[in-house]
């Protein structure tokens, strides 16, 4: 279950709770902080790396925005368009601070749950590093031309060809103040700055100049952990269901499982949760357990017997994606070019 620290932070931030007056008196310090890091990461970057065409996706508050679905569209398009995609990332929650190469059958606690889902899903190379310019130079080696950093736009000392800023609708900006007392890792006026805007779902409150896209989430159909049978979500219309969710917006799942009537039993735990079977043993062994992909991967080795994931896809307006395919078509011949 969550944390009492994260369920009292998402009080503040999400649900209108007044923040204590210490969270208050710490926002100007990590204000500074913010600004010191910036420019001395931006001073910093990487000659070797600028002509490379790197797309960032990311946010610019704490928690789950649906990065990750996104990050596997854009390895699918540029894919299918004949580019040789390849993603970087930190690997939050992993236990390992070693660079590594991710392949579908790594062990998640050594490289994330998300690079793993991508890894599985988009069929690219999946390079996690603490440094994610040495991430994007050994990715390099596999001849990649086009690389995304799954989340990195604060790490300033990555350059970056396109920035693009994903944006939770349903939740927006919470509070609207910096970290700790809200969610938001840099200040609202950086939202000017980025190349491309992505809101997840429904839209957030933006100014009315600033233009978005919108993305929208479809589900796929539901298989089973141990079996790999896949049945369509309508099938479990009408059942309970056990449903598990250790993301950063658990609400979004639960929703599109109750859309779909089912009846659930939420069980919440914190986002990059580490499963293990003693989670599962308070359930009702008679009721099938729902989770998420990404918790699913952390879960394959635990012995449920009754248990499926959801898998999702994300969906762009044709016209942006086809806009991508020119930017990178561009970029990249540039890059070949120079070199």
């Amino acid at each position: 279950m969550r944390t009492g620290i994260e369920a009292r932070l998402n009080a503040i931030w999400y649900e209108n709770q007044p923040a204590p007056w210490w969270l208050r008196a710490l926002v100007p310090l990590y204000k500074a902080g913010n600004r010191l890091d910036r420019w001395w990461k931006l001073k910093h970057q990487p000659e070797d790396l600028k002509s490379v065409f790197i797309i960032v996706v990311g946010n610019i508050t704490a928690g789950g925005s649906g990065k990750t679905p996104l990050v596997i569209r854009l390895c699918q398009i540029l894919r299918q368009a004949g580019f040789r995609p390849g993603v970087i990332s930190r690997g939050y929650g992993r236990q390992d601070s070693s660079l590594r190469l991710v392949s579908p059958a790594s062990d998640p606690g050594k490289v994330g749950d998300e690079p793993l889902l991508i890894a599985q899903r988009a069929g690219v190379p999946v390079i996690v590093a603490n440094d994610r310019c040495e991430a994007a130079r050994k990715l390099l080696q596999q001849d990649i031309n086009v690389i995304i950093s799954d989340d990195g736009l604060q790490h300033y000392r990555l350059p970056r060809s396109l920035e693009i800023c994903v944006i939770d609708g349903s939740r927006g900006f919470g509070n609207g103040s910096l970290i700790p007392a809200g969610p938001l890792r840099e200040p609202l006026n950086r939202l000017r700055s980025f190349d491309q805007i992505i809101v997840n779902g429904e839209q957030a409150s933006l100014p009315d100049d600033l233009p978005f896209i919108s993305m929208t989430f479809v589900a796929g159909l539901l298989r089973s952990l141990e079996s790999g049978q896949s049945w369509r979500l309508a099938q479990f219309g009408g059942c309970k269901a056990n449903a598990v969710a250790g993301v950063g917006n658990p609400a979004r799942f639960f929703n599109l499982l109750n859309q779909a009537r089912i009846k659930t039993i939420e069980h919440v735990f914190p986002d990059h949760h580490i499963f293990s079977a003693a989670d599962f043993e308070k359930m009702d062994p008679a009721l099938p357990i729902l989770m998420t992909e990404k918790d699913a991967v952390k879960c394959k080795n635990l012995g449920l017997s009754n248990a499926w994931f959801l898998s999702v896809d994300a969906v762009l307006p044709r016209d942006w994606e086809i806009n991508l395919l020119q930017q990178a078509t561009r970029e990249v011949r540039r890059e070949q070019v120079s070199s």
